[in-house]
């Protein structure tokens, strides 16, 4: 029996593992490439969560929704830039209301509310302030 005939089928069979071994390295390359491209921005998303997590507890917190009232805003904008704790016939004259015991006592409501909504703190019976500053003013009477 000639040895030929069983080296060109082993050769055959070489020349198939080497093409499919060649080939499959340029696909683990090009797969190698994609991985990349894909990594580099989840790397990205990963930096950002971790610094957005980390600045969040600086993120002054959502205020909730106000209620359906004009004067609500107006309220909270007199009361927050208030250098000090305000009463709500203070508020009325910063609101230029009429000087009313309605209007005030209806100030006065809308006041308590924002309190129970936690947007503003009743610092003494009837002074309110913008929740960012009751410390200070606490401190202020020590």
């Amino acid at each position: 029996m000639s040895i030929q005939p069983l080296l060109d089928a082993l050769g055959i069979q070489e020349d198939a593992a080497r093409a499919l071994t060649n080939d499959l390295r340029t696909q683990i390359g090009e797969l190698q490439g994609r991985l990349r491209e894909v990594e580099t921005p989840l790397e990205h998303f990963a930096i950002t969560r971790q610094t957005v997590t980390g600045l969040a507890d600086r993120l002054p917190a959502a205020l909730p929704d106000l209620p359906e009232h004009p004067d609500y805003p107006r309220i909270l904008a007199v009361v927050n830039n208030a250098t000090g704790p305000m009463g709500a016939r203070d508020v009325c004259e910063a609101l230029d209301h009429e000087l009313l015991p309605k209007n005030i006592e209806g100030t006065r409501a809308k006041l308590k509310r924002l309190v129970k909504l936690d947007i503003l703190a009743e610092v003494d019976t009837g002074s309110f302030t913008g929740k960012q500053q009751p410390a200070e003013h606490h401190d202020q009477q020590l």
